[in-house]
């Protein structure tokens, strides 16, 4: 969903007019306001001067969400490896399945991992991930150990064929990472009421998860993947080299 928060092929950035606001009228500045709460119910006390400069004026920020809102998220990313996700993606935009999902032509720049990378990154840079990953108890600093700094979200980084390889272990991982209690029956949709729950938040996306919609359980699968050839380590993480 990256690709959704960052104008691609690094376009100019600007806050979505949703999140903002010039003030106006006697003894305003027209400074901006940016939206730090709800944007489906906002109040007049909802829109703080957090930023000065207009919504174009900090390079920094690569999404069009104002940063007081981005910190207000436990941010997970799911990255697949582009030997995988791109084949899979191009099939959706070619008969037969094209006309299925809508989407009649491929477009590179919508795999999205250039906007994933920039935004994972300034997360970092704001602090808001890390610097401990997601199962680990200490990181490393240097050549020594260190203790996770107090109020600091894990960086949780799932990729599919791990999920795909050991589910129960992964998202056994991911819950105690954002906070949740885990439960195996996490792994199983087989009601009726899970299915249709399915259909209706898959509807948008008519064609891209006829499988998902066709099952009822998340279990190993068979074959397991071959090594990442970008694997993650402690001192420098990648979700996969461009």
């Amino acid at each position: 969903m990256a690709y959704y928060l960052v104008p691609p092929e690094k376009k100019t950035v600007s806050i979505a007019p949703s999140l903002s606001r010039i003030e106006r009228g006697v003894g305003t500045n027209g400074s901006y306001q940016y939206l730090t709460n709800d944007p489906t119910n906002a109040k007049s006390d909802d829109y703080k001067d957090t930023n000065q400069l207009e919504p174009s004026a900090k390079p920094s920020n690569p999404t069009v969400i104002p940063e007081a809102i981005l910190k207000r998220f436990h941010f997970t990313f799911l990255i697949r490896h582009p030997r995988s996700s791109i084949p899979s993606y191009y099939r959706c935009t070619i008969p037969p399945m094209d006309e299925a999902t809508g989407f009649f032509s491929f477009m590179p720049s919508e795999a999205g991992y250039d906007e994933l990378r920039r935004l994972f990154d300034y997360l970092r840079s704001l602090g808001e991930i890390g610097p401990l990953v997601a199962g680990q108890t200490e990181y490393k600093t240097g050549h020594r150990e260190a203790a996770e700094p107090a109020g600091k979200a894990q960086i949780c980084v799932i990729d599919a064929d791990d999920l795909l390889d050991r589910p129960n272990e992964i998202i056994e991982t991911f819950c105690e990472s954002v906070g949740m209690k885990y439960d195996p029956s996490m792994l199983v949709w087989d009601s009726e009421e899970d299915l249709r729950h399915a259909r209706q938040d898959f509807a948008k996306w008519n064609g891209f998860h006829e499988d998902a919609l066709a099952s009822s359980s998340l279990k190993p699968r068979q074959h397991v993947s071959p090594p990442n050839p970008c694997p993650m380590n402690d001192d420098k993480l990648s979700l996969f080299t461009l």
